[in-house]
């Protein structure tokens, strides 16, 4: 290649690796504050001001509403009924407190997860995790890129198959690209437009279905579980934490200009971007209590329930709730193309994100967006030719899928608990005694989950000696490297606080 046009590729060699170029950032002007820059504490709300933070949240919930849990909603509302609805509400409030710990390190620190584990990782360990964020990207990707195929073969009678889904779906890339282009704000008005037609679609199912609004209230404040739901229980829990999602909310949050030399202003940005990330999940938990119910009024307790999936969700529902004034098979289809193009957008972001982080690639926007549309869109392709005559095949697929993103989620979860505790990092925002005991427990209480998960699907599938002495040498490795992530982040911590005892003496 030549000279001239490598270097047009590359960043200037003055121009550090960011998730965010000063120029494209959002400049939060402030209403009568000038005079309170030098205050410690944070300037009163302001409504406007929220509204300038306002977006890097509703990215963020995205992934809360991608075709992966839209699947696990209609499944577990055919399976299980309204019993589980509590444990969605739960689970979304774990989720909750996991972003808010990940906007948390971006703003008190100005950079994101990616880029700090980068610097506070060897080599080695480094890049351990960067594969592993990658393939929970790839994981997450494929199954929002087929929504979105599928989502077409729905809207266009079966006129496009699935490949072709899946290369229309590839064009999002481009269209990111263009929206980029026109500043954060305008990507973010499209995201706000993509999540009101999902609210949409899946509130007017709801109005068909009409779903019995005494049996969610119960199934909401009531807990329940069974022995015949767990599966289910555990695909809900496992669904709302999205490995990726940590990377980019922590990035996210940086799209907005912030003088972190300034405490004030930190304390600011951390209760706008609470309020919106609150409002955000609100809002995707509400979409995710529509999709449940509806499956839930129609399908519970039926013999189709056990059969329902991604790919015949639509032909079930018209079947049973006919064509309407406007038929509800079309109405799906729309919800889940915006699910799906939305989080294939979302997963392009987190994608830049992820490897310019970990590596510290100077490489062009472009060209990033572009080498991360590459590593999801050619397995993708694949996939959609291998299994695109088959429902079952899909199914079994998909299981495949969320069991490669639950395997990823210790190595997104541990990290961003062990640098948002440290003060080298955080300085005075590095959380308290009181709120690490809790997210260790969130964080505990998810990974034992997925982990029930894990062996539930491998116990069913280890059915030669080979196989299953690959599955316990690739276990004890993964089980000692999360031992060495949590070891790591203790005795670091432990260390730094002997070095400032030390100093405190000298």
């Amino acid at each position: 290649m030549p000279v001239r046009e490598h270097e047009e590729l590359l960043l200037p060699d003055d121009e550090e690796e960011r998730a965010y170029d000063s120029r494209d950032k959002v400049v939060i002007m402030g209403i009568d504050d000038a005079d309170l820059d030098d205050c410690a504490s944070a300037p009163p709300f302001s409504w406007k001001k929220l509204w300038l933070f306002t977006g890097p949240g509703f990215l963020m919930s995205i992934a809360f509403l991608d075709p992966g849990n839209l699947e696990g909603d209609l499944q577990a509302g055919a399976i299980a009924g309204y019993s589980l609805l509590w444990l969605l509400m739960w689970a979304t409030a774990m989720g909750l407190l996991i972003q808010l710990l990940a906007a948390r390190l971006g703003v008190a620190s100005g950079r994101h997860l990616a880029e700090l584990c980068r610097e506070e990782y060897p080599t080695w360990a480094r890049m351990v995790l960067w594969i592993m964020a990658e393939l929970a990207l790839i994981g997450a990707d494929i199954q929002e890129v087929i929504g979105s195929a599928i989502a077409i073969q729905i809207l266009s009678n079966g006129v496009f198959p699935l490949w072709s889904g899946v290369l229309i779906t590839a064009l999002d890339c481009f269209i990111f690209l263009l929206l980029e282009n026109y500043g954060v704000r305008k990507l973010e008005a499209v995201f706000a437009v993509l999540i009101a037609t999902m609210a949409l679609s899946f509130a007017w199912m709801f109005g068909d279905a009409k779903p019995s609004g005494i049996e969610l209230l119960v199934g909401l404040l009531v807990p329940k579980l069974s022995s015949k739901t767990i599966k289910q229980a555990v695909g809900v829990v496992g669904c709302i934490i999205m490995p990726h999602n940590v990377f980019l909310h922590s990035a996210l949050v940086q799209s907005r200009e912030i003088d972190h030399n300034k405490k004030g202003r930190v304390q600011e940005a951390l209760r706008y971007y609470s309020i919106e990330s609150t409002v955000a999940l609100v809002v995707s938990l509400i979409i995710n209590l529509f999709v449940t119910t509806v499956f839930a009024k129609g399908f519970y307790g039926t013999e189709l329930a056990n059969s329902i999936g991604l790919v015949n969700a639509g032909q079930y529902l018209q079947e049973k709730y006919g064509g309407g004034f406007f038929p509800i098979l079309y109405i799906w289809g729309i919800g889940l193309l915006a699910a799906g193009q939305s989080s294939t957008i979302t997963g392009t972001y987190a994608g830049q994100f992820i490897m310019g982080g970990f590596l510290n690639l100077r490489l062009k926007k472009w060209l990033r967006a572009l080498i991360t549309r590459s590593f999801a869109i050619v397995p993708t392709m694949i996939v959609a030719l291998v299994f695109d005559s088959s429902e079952d095949t899909l199914d079994v697929l998909n299981e495949w899928l969320n069991v490669l993103q639950s395997l990823q989620i210790p190595f997104a979860l541990i990290p961003l608990l062990c640098l948002v505790s440290k003060e080298h990092i955080m300085g005075i925002f590095k959380i308290g005694p009181i709120l690490q005991i809790v997210s260790w427990l969130v964080a505990t209480l998810v990974i034992v989950i997925n982990g029930y998960l894990l062996v539930d699907f491998f116990s069913s599938e280890v059915n030669s000696v080979a196989f299953a002495t690959v599955v316990c040498a690739f276990t004890g490795a993964y089980v000692a490297f999360i031992i060495y992530l949590v070891s790591r982040g203790i005795l670091f911590c432990s260390w730094r606080s002997q070095s400032k005892q030390m100093q405190g003496i000298e």
